[in-house]
This record gives C-alpha cells, structure tokens and sequence, in this order.
C-alpha cells in the first residue's frame, strides 16, 4: 500500500471551484478539506485543462503504456530467437 488517499474527481473539482470560483485561498480550502496544498495546486492545474486536453493525456499515457508492453514482449521473442539460432548453428556442425 502506497498510503495516499485517493479522491474522487468530483471531490476534486469542488475543491478547486472554491478557489477558483469562490475566491478563497489555496491555504483555507486545503486546511477545511484536511489535504495539501501542493495537492489543491496541483488538481487546480490538472482541471484548468480543457476536457479535450485532458482526455488526449490519458489517451496518450495509455497508448505508451500499451507500447511499452508490446515491446518487453517483442524483445523476449527476440531474445528466444538469438538463443535458438545459437543453439541450432552450434548442433549442424
């Protein structure tokens, strides 16, 4: 377990329309909710993104993750096929 509580979009969105919105400061709304600063900061950059740009991140970090994959699986193949091509040279002499 990595400790961090997860909040929910909704939460999120709430907390950074009070500073946006609302005017009040990143410091009142992060002791109110109980959470960090640096976190309030950071969700307020994260949704002052547009839906388009946000949703072509996650699209992005999937598409990555998916190739990043691929290619582990890719290179295992590979790597099999060094060692049997060794092998089978080494058995026809």
């Amino acid at each position: 377990m990595s400790g961090q509580i997860r909040y929910r979009d909704d939460f999120k969105k709430d907390a950074v329309s009070q500073v946006v919105d609302r005017g009040y400061s990143v410091r009142d709304v992060a002791d109110r909710l109980g959470i960090s600063t640096k976190s309030l900061y950071t969700w307020k950059a994260e949704f002052s993104q547009p839906d388009k740009a946000r949703d072509d991140e996650v699209a992005l970090a999937s598409e990555v993750r998916q190739l990043k994959q691929e290619l582990a699986r890719v290179t295992e193949e590979r790597d099999i096929l060094k060692k049997a091509t060794a092998y089978f040279a080494r058995g026809s002499r």
